[in-house]
């Protein structure tokens, strides 16, 4: 599903922002920490192991993970630390982005939401990345991943004026690179 284009940079904005008030400076942008400052608390599918069906009623909320506005759940039994991290900043986004129900929007926004951030569009180009094999060594995502934040690279790099937005110009200060 697209969103407007003003619902994007909202998202790009509000990103840029939690990494500022909270200290997010260094690669790879990791959705556990994030949590941890937002005092939000995360609970492994295994930590109700020993509880009789308990993880096959979560799997069967998410196979990956779920939020309930206060504590991620996630299963640590079935997929690599990226993707972990991907479902984390994923739960991490409806959480601060107030999704009370499911939705097509909802999904959207999350899924936007942990791109972005896991690999901010203007780090890649300040990273000089060319090719897609290359993010998930400075980012720490999946292939597949990696492939679609290289697309939104492209794209970005087809439209973006000369200048940077506010918000691009204040991440690349968080990290300490020059603009």
């Amino acid at each position: 599903m697209r969103l407007a284009d003003f619902r994007y940079e909202e998202i790009k904005k509000i990103v840029v922002e939690l990494f500022t008030q909270h200290g997010i400076n260094s690669m790879p942008i990791e959705g556990f920490a994030l949590a941890v400052k937002l005092g939000i608390k995360i609970i492994p599918y295994s930590a109700y192991r020993h509880q009789n069906g308990i993880v096959e009623i979560m799997e069967k909320q998410s196979k990956e993970g779920f939020s309930d506005g206060e504590c991620i759940y996630y299963n640590d039994n079935c997929n690599s630390y990226e993707r972990i991290n991907w479902t984390i900043m994923h739960e991490i986004a409806h959480i601060i982005l107030k999704h009370l129900e499911e939705s097509d929007v909802a999904e959207a926004e999350a899924n936007f939401f942990a791109g972005y951030a896991i690999a901010p569009i203007v780090l890649i180009h300040k990273f000089n990345i060319k090719d897609f094999h290359e993010i998930p060594r400075k980012f720490g995502l999946s292939m597949e991943a990696s492939l679609y934040a290289f697309n939104r690279y492209q794209k970005w790099l087809r439209y973006k004026s000369e200048f940077y937005t506010d918000y691009e110009i204040q991440l690349c200060k968080n990290f300490g690179i020059a603009v």
